[in-house]
């Protein structure tokens, strides 16, 4: 089943090549909501992540023809859009420490969530900082391992791990003030 969608995305792939604008809105549409949904993770503002969108897809369509099919089409739009939304970020002068201290790694916390206390969530983790909403986006949502996101930020492994918990503390902290959720 997966390699016939890798077949209806491959005519419209190469259609976009041509410079086909029917098969690029497909395309688009495809892809829209989940890359929206990135880059307002990334960036934390609606508006800036309407625009780090519409340029990511701008470029994608535009380098299209480096695209190599050695990934998903979908992953390499991803990486377009995170390196446009670290972009972005870089442009409000974030900076993403250097750290060389060693965090060790905390047991998972299992809690129940709500509809309720999921969107309140949501809205708590846009108003981190935003060097800590990255890697707590890249790590969690975006699935990316600290090797990996260190690599994306030219920072260190251990860095990654670092901001990540210090992300996730100050999360809890955030969340704990409001008195939403109950930690153990």
């Amino acid at each position: 089943m997966e390699s016939q969608y890798q077949n209806i995305y491959h005519e419209v792939i190469e259609k976009c090549r041509k410079g086909d604008t029917k098969a690029q809105f497909e395309l688009y549409k495809l892809y829209y909501k989940p890359i929206y949904n990135i880059c307002l993770r990334m960036v934390g503002n609606t508006v800036e992540a309407e625009d780090v969108m519409q340029e990511a897809f701008l470029k994608a369509f535009t380098k299209i023809d480096t695209y190599e099919g050695k990934v998903s089409f979908g992953a390499w739009l991803k990486r377009i859009v995170i390196n446009r939304s670290l972009d972005q970020l870089k442009k409000r002068k974030v900076k993403f420490e250097e750290l060389n201290e060693k965090i060790p790694d905390e047991e998972p916390v299992k809690i129940e969530i709500s509809e309720i206390q999921m969107e309140h969530l949501k809205k708590t983790v846009q108003k981190l900082p935003d060097g800590y909403r990255v890697i707590l986006s890249l790590h969690l949502l975006e699935g990316y391992d600290h090797e990996e996101i260190a690599q994306i930020l030219g920072i260190t492994n251990v860095s990654s791990r670092t901001q990540y918990l210090r992300a996730k503390l100050k999360l809890r902290q955030m969340l704990h003030k409001e008195e939403l959720f109950e930690y153990n």
